[in-house]
């Protein structure tokens, strides 16, 4: 079965993290919700709370096929301090594994130069820090192991492009079709 973590902070955009929870569990993907604030109940940027699966010194995450980056504000800037992240977001990136930031979060793997020669999508105004990459205002870009998203209306797009990356077109269609798109 195919893993995929979603990293949680304070700030966090609710729409795309349980958006791209949803759809991604409706294919089939066993995705684990990491939280990088050291309690497993976080507020969104819109006073929703959610509940992680674990904290994020809980789990040893190398047998994951996604890691999962959600944006909102200051969601983004909190995943981007944090440099354990950071580290392991390298590594899956070096390994050929599926990346993936939606809205304001490209911009914690523009920093890390991961975005460098890639066709990427961000929420407006967060371009400049796409750090040597293409920006194209699309809604969703897949760019090798990397998926960007534009923003919280595009997020079943976005999710729907990891679902296809990691288990194919049909279940992607299929999941699709189930949400009337």
């Amino acid at each position: 079965m195919k893993k995929a973590v979603v990293f949680i902070a304070t700030g966090f955009e609710e729409i795309e993290a349980i958006g791209t929870i949803d759809v991604l569990r409706r294919g089939g993907i066993d995705v684990t919700i990491s939280s990088i604030t050291g309690s497993k109940t976080i507020t969104g940027a819109h006073g929703i709370s959610m509940k992680s699966d674990v904290l994020f010194n809980e789990m040893d995450y190398n047998d994951f096929d996604a890691f999962i980056l959600p944006g909102g504000m200051p969601g983004a800037t909190n995943l981007n301090a944090h440099i354990p992240l950071k580290e392991l977001l390298i590594n899956q990136y070096k390994e050929g594994k599926v990346i993936a930031a939606i809205c304001a979060a490209p911009l914690v793997l523009g920093g890390l130069g991961l975005l460098r020669g890639k066709s990427v999508t961000c929420y407006p105004g967060f371009e400049p820090k796409l750090i040597e990459a293409t920006p194209s205002g699309g809604p969703v870009e897949v760019d090798g192991n990397v998926i960007t998203g534009k923003g919280p209306g595009l997020v079943f797009h976005f999710a729907l492009s990891i679902l296809k990356a990691l288990k194919g077109d049909a279940v992607a269609e299929e999941v699709a079709s189930g949400l009337l798109l």
